[in-house]
């Protein structure tokens, strides 16, 4: 199935300006309170490929002490880095601090519409994970969003002190 090229500029176009009439800007004071704040990560789309960014990620937020439950249907009851992988965030059995969304930017707003229903706390939309709606939807439900950026690129620029420093 190919697109003719008129129809994909038109797409991208509109999503451009789509962007552009509602944007997003991450605030640094939000991304702090996010990352010092969360001690359970809920790690949606995580994978058992080692080559996989979520899986990295996911790594480095559990040697940074964050509790990080994965997420991901196809590997339910498996475990990866030893952590027991849920279908879906209703089924995992604690408070989710933040939502962690490692999907394709159509799939993440179904994400954060259920990262609202189980009462998270804050969502965050991996690099290259954009949905202004989504984020908005989030933001007027009382979660603290974070959009387009990495917590363990940002958890060493912003001199976060990880849960294991910063107990509640």
């Amino acid at each position: 199935f190919l697109l003719s090229r008129d129809i994909l500029k038109k797409h991208l176009l509109s999503r451009r300006e789509v962007a552009m009439a509602k944007p997003f800007r991450n605030e640094r004071k939000i991304l702090k309170k996010i990352l010092a704040n969360s001690r359970v990560i809920a790690l949606v789309g995580a994978s058992d490929k080692a080559d996989r960014p979520s899986n990295e990620v996911m790594e480095i937020l559990l040697d940074y002490g964050y509790s990080v439950i994965p997420v991901n249907p196809r590997l339910s009851n498996q475990k990866l880095f030893g952590q027991k992988v849920y279908s879906n965030l209703s089924d995992i059995p604690v408070q989710i601090d933040m939502v962690e969304v490692f999907r394709n930017s159509d799939a993440a707003g179904s994400v954060v519409d259920e990262a609202i229903a189980v009462g998270a706390k804050a969502v965050w939309l991996q690099i290259g994970v954009i949905d202004v709606d989504a984020a908005q939807r989030a933001k007027d439900a009382g979660l603290d969003v974070a959009m387009d950026v990495c917590p363990a690129e940002e958890i060493p620029r912003l001199r976060i002190n990880v849960p294991s420093d910063n107990m509640r």
